[in-house]
């Protein structure tokens, strides 16, 4: 039986051109794919569950590519990222959680210079569920500029039996950012920390 069975991939991109104050010097993109597929394991308790992680990676390879070209950027023109799931009532969190390794090693893949742990979400849920991506800086988690979240909402995803696996970037900052704390010029880049 294969393991994985592709139903749709969702992209979405925005370009924030504004945000009250005065206009940036260059638009925000933020993006999100999401690919929505069966789950193998759903309907009862399955012991290992591991092969799927690996399974995944090149879905998570592929994923991470067509949203850096959607977004229009270069690799190293990528400055947040985030990973996320939405398990149908069919499966058990556990299964979302088997996106934390390929979600991020395909996004580190592709981006070739990320040091900082990709932040995570996952729920259960039925069709129509949202989910809050987290998002923060590639390299160094303490970047307060780079602290946000987008919002993923497929109206015809999860059925019971699916999950909805996502990958979210942005180019950089939030518009305006100014709380302060650690600068993504001084980041040092030794323990995706600081």
């Amino acid at each position: 039986m294969d393991l994985i069975a592709i139903r749709k991939i969702a992209t979405f991109v925005e370009e924030e051109r504004h945000e009250f104050g005065p206009p940036p010097a260059a638009p925000l993109i933020r993006g999100t794919v999401a690919v929505v597929m069966n789950n193998p394991y759903a309907g009862g308790y399955v012991e290992d569950i591991t092969p799927l992680m690996e399974t995944l990676k090149p879905v998570g390879k592929e994923m991470a590519a067509r949203l850096i070209a959607a977004m229009g950027k270069r690799p190293e023109e990528i400055e947040g990222y985030g990973k996320g799931a939405i398990v149908g009532a069919a499966g058990e969190l556990e299964h979302g959680a088997l996106w934390h390794v390929p979600g991020g090693w395909g996004m580190r893949e592709v981006l070739g210079h990320t040091k900082a742990i990709v932040p995570s979400s996952k729920k259960i849920g039925t069709l129509g569920t949202s989910i809050d991506i987290p998002v923060h800086h590639v390299n160094a988690a303490y970047v307060r500029s780079h602290f946000t979240a987008i919002e993923v909402r497929l109206p015809d995803a999860p059925r019971p039996a699916e999950l909805v696996y996502v990958l979210a970037m942005t180019s950089g900052a939030r518009p305006h950012a100014r709380v302060g704390g650690l600068e993504a010029g001084d980041i040092k880049g030794e323990d995706g920390q600081r």
